[in-house]
């Protein structure tokens, strides 16, 4: 464990080493800040689901945050996937199994496409970005020839045996 600590002298937060990654930030970054936008006008007529707005954003920026720091494992790449995915069939679960979940007053409603839509690219993203570690961890070469990044080499190096 002091070995370990010792050779390693990251800073706590890293940027992305695969441009996949920056996709992921911006898709973060825009269903968390539609769904803070939105909380407190939701509770203006539910304050259960202003919370659930509040807090849905909140997890998206701690997820972010846990994204870019140290304490990132490839692993949780699934958790951000699934994540995503279970807020996308929240808005269904909430409005009805159909499309009319995003419509307004007979209109597409932005405010309720836009932060899904993010939410799907997040859910590929972080699939994508398992997927690479995953055929590098298995010693496989990725199907389409991606290469990783120096980081997720490191740590895949420090965790092996």
């Amino acid at each position: 464990m002091v070995a370990q600590s010792t050779q390693r002298q990251d800073s706590f937060f890293t940027l992305p080493s695969h441009p996949v990654g920056y996709l992921a930030i911006v898709a973060t970054l825009t269903t968390a800040g539609i769904h803070l936008l939105l909380g407190p006008r939701v509770m203006g007529f539910s304050q259960t689901l202003g919370t659930l707005f509040m807090l849905n954003g909140l997890g998206f920026l701690g997820g972010l945050l846990l994204y870019s720091s140290r304490y990132w494992r490839p692993e949780l790449y699934l958790v951000a996937a699934g994540y995503a995915i279970v807020t996308i069939l929240a808005l269904f679960a909430f409005q009805g199994f159909s499309f009319d979940a995003v419509y307004m007053q007979g209109n597409l409603n932005p405010l309720a496409v836009v932060p899904k839509v993010a939410e799907a690219i997040l859910a590929l993203c972080a699939t994508y970005l398992c997927d690479i570690l995953l055929a590098v961890n298995s010693e496989a070469s990725h199907a389409w020839g991606i290469p990783v990044s120096r980081r997720w080499q490191r740590v895949l190096t420090l965790r092996s045996p």
